[in-house]
C-alpha cells in the first residue's frame, strides 16, 4: 500500500521557521502532484500549496512570500519551507498527493499529519 509519512513539526516561536517533510513509499507508478493542506482548531481544512507536474505552483494567499514548497522526485518527497511563522500559522499540517498506483487507477493519499505551534 501507498503511505505518505509527515516529519518536521514542532513548537516554534513567531517569527521562526520549520520545514516539513512528506515521503511517500510503496509500489508507486508515478506521482502527479504533491500538496501541503493544514487544519487549524476549529476551522477547515484548507489547501496551503500545491506542486503538480508541469504546472506553476500555486499558494494561499495567507502564506505567499513566506512559505516555500518543493519536491525531490527521486525520493517521492515534498516539503514545505516556512518562514515567518506567525500565530495564525498553529494548525495540523497534512501531506496530499495524487498518484498511479501499482493497477494504473488514480489515488489521492493523505498522510496522518504533524503539529505545527506557533507562540507569540
Amino acid at each position: 500500500q501507498v503511505q505518505l509519512v509527515e516529519s518536521g513539526g514542532g513548537l516554534v516561536q513567531a517569527g521562526g521557521s520549520l520545514r516539513l517533510s512528506c515521503a511517500a513509499s510503496g509500489i508507486i507508478v508515478s506521482i502527479n502532484s504533491m500538496a501541503w493542506y493544514r487544519q487549524a482548531p476549529g476551522k477547515q481544512r484548507e489547501l496551503v500549496a500545491t506542486i503538480p507536474s508541469g504546472s506553476r505552483i500555486n499558494y494561499a494567499d495567507a502564506v505567499k512570500g513566506r512559505f516555500a514548497i518543493s519536491r525531490d522526485n527521486a525520493k517521492n518527497t515534498v516539503y514545505l519551507k516556512m518562514n515567518r511563522l506567525k500565530p495564525e500559522d498553529t494548525a495540523v499540517y497534512y501531506c496530499n498527493a495524487g498518484l498511479l498506483g501499482p493497477d494504473k487507477g488514480y489515488l489521492e493519499v493523505w498522510g496522518q499529519g504533524t503539529l505545527v505551534t506557533v507562540s507569540s
